[in-house]
């Protein structure tokens, strides 16, 4: 057996012992990843590689962004800053058609810049926001799609754990790419409250306008989110300027987060006990994976699969913007199967050196991917975060959910299109930093 035959061997015994087995991510591309190095070489030399990716992932200071900037979300969650960006979003515009599933998405798009979680942006929002709609005569398809589909932006918009695992994994700055991620949430977050005011014009008895608000209730509803704005500011004005490093970033917007809450006293006991435990639960999660993904991207370099697929895919007679259309369909649907970060890891060794070698920016391609691999939070058969939304909406079968987020999955397209042909959406503010 050639090297490159054992490289797509390991390829498809990972995807059997993901599908099959329900195997956890990390440890599954770990162990195929030491199987298929020892099978190539020694069982020695995998032992040694398997010990030098642990030591040097779990021992590398870097990765100490990725548990704080967790910690900052969910000590958000568990302090209720939901409802405060709910209500203020809801104030501007929830007397429209439509308009307070709009200022639904509003809000997840303020709190993933917060908390930067699918699942916790779709948990709180599906408790805060559904009620409201359904009290107001709301369709479920609409209401619990726009939740659904809100929640995604917590990958792109900054802190993301994606992102910063991406910089980690492709040698690129946190900081940077946090800043690309704006221009591409923000892209996102228009075209899915696009999607609901069109989907309200078709059917204007799905989203019926809510009570009119006076211009003094806006303003006064601004200051319930205005520690969110500061938080926000702190972290990204921080990068911006050279203030912090990602990391100082992370622990001074944990900081400010932890005296806000105790401070305004919505942060009980339970509550900080709960975001530690979450905290702890989720970065090791990450690192493990980060840490399967190394061991797993170890094997393919040396089975050379990535270098002959990019020399391949760079040889071909056909445009390169077909090309990357090849990719990002096999990121659609892969992430369709697939957990978008364990996606993502397994797949960059391949295709990153592909779009380089075609001369597209590297951090334009990093953000774009993570907007293409949202599609699989929402589409079936995974679609986790539609998952969410439909165990916890309880009286709206997850037919339903998945018929609602149907609607949403052409803002998708229309933001990868419009990325793909006005780059500077992504790297302009990058560009403007120090």
């Amino acid at each position: 057996m050639t090297m490159a035959m054992t490289g797509v061997a390991g390829i498809i015994v990972l995807l059997a012992v993901l599908f099959l087995l329900g195997m956890p991510v990390g440890f599954a591309m770990g162990i195929v990843g030491f199987c298929g190095f020892s099978w190539i070489i020694s069982v020695d030399a995998g032992l040694n590689m398997v010990s030098s990716v642990l030591w040097s992932v779990f021992s590398k200071y870097g990765l100490t962004v990725i548990p704080l900037f967790i910690f900052m979300g969910q000590v958000a969650f568990y302090s209720g800053v939901n409802e405060k960006l709910y209500r203020a979003a809801y104030r501007w515009v929830g007397h429209i058609r439509g308009g307070i599933a709009m200022a639904t998405v509003m809000a997840c798009a303020a709190f993933s810049a917060i908390c930067g979680s699918n699942a916790a942006t779709a948990a709180t929002m599906t408790t805060v926001a559904l009620p409201e709609m359904r009290k107001y005569g709301y369709n479920a398809m609409l209401s619990t799609g726009a939740v659904a589909c809100g929640s995604t932006l917590g990958v792109v918009i900054p802190p993301s754990v994606v992102l910063i695992v991406i910089g980690l994994s492709t040698e690129q700055s946190i900081a940077r790419l946090f800043y690309g991620g704006v221009g591409a949430g923000a892209t996102l977050a228009v075209l899915l409250t696009g999607t609901i005011g069109w989907i309200c014009r078709r059917h204007p008895d799905w989203g019926p306008a809510g009570p009119r608000t006076t211009f003094r209730e806006k303003l006064r509803s601004l200051k319930g989110a205005a520690e969110m704005l500061v938080l926000f500011l702190l972290v990204m004005l921080g990068l911006y300027f050279g203030v912090f490093t990602p990391t100082e970033a992370g622990a001074a917007g944990s900081f400010f987060i932890l005296v806000i809450s105790l401070i305004q006293g919505r942060l009980t006991w339970q509550g900080f006990l709960a975001s530690v435990a979450d905290t702890l639960r989720i970065s090791c999660m990450v690192i493990t994976i980060v840490a399967g993904a190394v061991i797993f991207g170890r094997f393919l370099a040396i089975t050379r699969i990535p270098f002959d697929i990019a020399a391949w895919v760079g040889g071909l007679p056909v445009p390169n913007v077909a090309i990357m259309a090849i990719i990002f369909f096999i990121y659609i649907v892969g992430g369709a199967v697939m957990d978008a970060l364990a996606l993502l890891l397994i797949t960059l060794p391949i295709f990153f050196p592909v779009a380089v070698n075609l001369g597209y920016d590297p951090l334009w391609f990093a953000v774009i991917i993570t907007v293409v691999t949202t599609l699989g939070a929402v589409t079936p058969p995974v679609g986790a975060t539609t998952y969410v939304v439909g165990g916890m909406a309880g009286d709206v079968p997850l037919e339903r959910v998945f018929r609602g987020v149907a609607y949403f999955l052409p803002a998708y397209i229309l933001c990868i299109v419009v990325l793909m042909l006005f780059p500077g959406i992504v790297t302009w503010l990058p560009g403007l930093m120090r």
